[in-house]
């Protein structure tokens, strides 16, 4: 089976791809390389003959229907997105853009090819997406497949049009998709704009440690391998036209995890202990939802799958990867952006 994957040289794609060749799958990894990309990320699988590289933009059709024809992939796996809240706040235009007519120009490709090559019923086109699409939840309640569509940030928004696109092409045109909408997901090659990696790298720098707000804000974190064994079980044994909740079962506040997350530090012995005396409140995102939890009933009992990661085994794993990998994380820190308080407005 030969799946193209698209955003494979970002966090979550990059962990997708590396578990497929592992599996046995061939990969061809499309990305456009842009600022939250990194090549690094695939180093390990590079060389295999399960592996092959194009850099394309999901907007420009003539590259996406030349990369069809030269590869013939049997199914797609659309993880290209922009994805940071911050960002998308201060320029929503490179969302809409990548997320919305990216989605949308990757849909026509893949419905182009899938009708060239006869409508072949083991052709899939599988979104990922995010639980920010569903809005944000008070102290009870949880996100199931059938919760309304309640996006509240630019970034959200644009992942809910997509999702809404994908389910249009599969009922006007009959394209073979399935849906996915995770929770938060962290571990090893995180980007380092994100609330996990910023995190350990400003206590490993005695910097300060910024909390929104008063650090109440509520997430389910899901580590990424966990995630990527995930969607390579829906893709191969979910529903066609099904969506499928995926959510790590370790909801934790903000705060929390930042103590959790210091207090791993000051094991480890790193200068600067108690690495909870850095931690800084600062003004909160605008509109920041208060709580995303993920209800799993439907991928447990439809496809067995659940995580296997508690949230306490997955950042002491990536504490301890960050702590290993100082020339990946101190290079990306050079990129646009990165360090920087974004999404202020």
């Amino acid at each position: 089976m030969k799946l193209l994957v698209t955003g494979g040289a970002g966090f979550i794609g990059s962990a997708v791809v590396r578990l497929a060749v592992a599996q046995g799958y061939s990969v061809v990894n499309l990305d456009a390389l842009t600022y939250a990309a990194c090549l690094e990320n695939v180093a390990s699988v590079a060389d295999s003959p399960l592996y092959a590289f194009e850099q394309a933009d999901i907007s420009d059709r003539a590259a996406l229907d030349r990369i069809f024809g030269d590869h013939q992939p049997n199914a797609v796996m659309h993880l290209a997105a922009e994805s940071h809240v911050d960002r998308s706040i201060d320029g929503p235009g490179a969302f809409i853009q990548t997320n919305v007519t990216g989605t949308y120009t990757l849909l026509e490709a893949a419905r182009a090819y899938w009708q060239r090559a006869g409508k072949p019923e083991g052709f899939r086109f599988h979104h990922i997406s995010t639980d920010e699409v569903f809005g944000s939840l008070g102290p009870t309640g949880q996100f199931t497949e059938t919760t309304p569509y309640d996006p509240r940030s630019p970034y959200s928004a644009s992942k809910a049009a997509s999702d809404h696109l994908v389910r249009a092409w599969g009922e006007t045109y009959g394209l073979p998709i399935i849906l996915t909408n995770c929770s938060n997901n962290y571990g090893p090659f995180h980007f380092p704009e994100k609330l996990v990696p910023i995190v350990i790298l400003k206590a490993l720098a005695g910097q300060p440690i910024p909390v929104y707000g008063d650090g109440a804000n509520v997430r389910d974190w899901l580590y990424v391998e966990d995630h990527a064994d995930a969607l390579l079980t829906v893709l191969t044994r979910g529903t066609l036209g099904r969506s499928y909740n995926i959510g790590g079962e370790n909801e934790v506040s903000n705060l929390e995890l930042v103590k959790m997350i210091c207090a791993l530090l000051d094991d480890r012995h790193t200068s600067g202990a108690p690495h909870a005396d850095l931690i800084t409140f600062v003004a909160d995102r605008p509109g920041h939802d208060q709580r995303y939890a993920i209800d799993p009933t439907r991928i447990r009992t439809e496809l067995g799958w659940q995580p296997s990661v508690t949230v306490e085994e997955g950042l002491a794993r990536t504490v301890d990867w960050y702590l290993a990998n100082e020339d990946w994380w101190r290079e990306l820190q050079n990129r646009q952006g990165v360090g920087q308080r974004l999404g202020t407005v």
